[in-house]
């Protein structure tokens, strides 16, 4: 079952402060990059009899997939390179295994450091999109409640409440107490972060890392950030 998060509950509640900083999780705090070939390897060895017996290769096979071919389909491309028949079941299994898996994950480096600096200095939260169990598991992974107070998946708002739907942010702004003019969102995907957020007001700030997946696309209508910074050390 995935976690629910409230405000206070995991996290110690730092000192009052009149601004929110609210951060994206994937490409934000950590690089999904390194979340997928985790599940890659975790998938590679627990079906290794179906896909060849050799871990290595199936995991350089996912990750080709990963890096050249169709995000949506990468098993099915997967079992191609390695010359194993397409099996439907077998797909949906290795895509349940991947979801569900304990990621191997870590902050990116300049994370943990200016998260310290900045939890006296302002409420600080989470808002993520993503199915609430995977999420949650990498949340877990990485430590993130011990030092964001306020947490939410989109997924547990219900259908239709993911990014750009503005659901998200009123409730994180309501939970934070404080104004929408006094939050700031830190993210990394000009599709879709941005849109209600800037909507609504906020501080818009796009975090634009080295191999993050979604560096080259562009800017929905509405939805170019106000700044952008290539590491959370520029944050003033």
């Amino acid at each position: 079952m995935p976690l629910l998060y409230e405000q206070g509950s995991l996290a110690t509640t730092p000192m009052p402060a009149d601004r929110a900083i609210v951060f994206d999780l994937d490409d934000t705090l950590y690089l999904e990059h390194e979340y997928a070939i985790s599940g890659y390897r975790f998938v590679a060895a627990a079906f290794h009899d179906r896909l060849g017996g050799d871990i290595a290769r199936a995991v350089a096979a996912m990750t080709a997939a990963l890096d050249h071919g169709d995000r949506r389909h990468i098993f099915d491309q997967a079992l191609a390179q390695l010359g194993q028949p397409q099996d439907p079941e077998l797909i949906r299994r290795m895509a349940d295994a991947y979801r569900g898996h304990p990621p191997h994950i870590k902050f990116c480096a300049d994370v943990r450091p200016v998260l310290m600096r900045l939890r006296p200095l302002a409420r600080l939260g989470l808002l993520t999109d993503g199915p609430a169990e995977q999420q949650s598991l990498k949340i877990t992974a990485l430590g993130v409640p011990v030092l964001i107070e306020t947490i939410i998946l989109t997924d547990q708002l219900g259908p239709g409440f993911a990014k750009p739907h503005p659901r998200a942010f009123e409730q994180i702004a309501a939970r934070l107490g404080l104004p929408h003019d006094r939050c700031t969102y830190v993210a990394d995907n000009p599709a879709k972060d941005f849109i209600a957020p800037n909507r609504l007001g906020w501080t818009t700030i796009r975090v634009l890392r080295a191999g993050s997946i979604y560096a080259e696309v562009p800017a929905a209508g509405g939805g170019a950030p106000q700044q952008t910074i290539t590491a959370l050390d520029e944050l003033s």
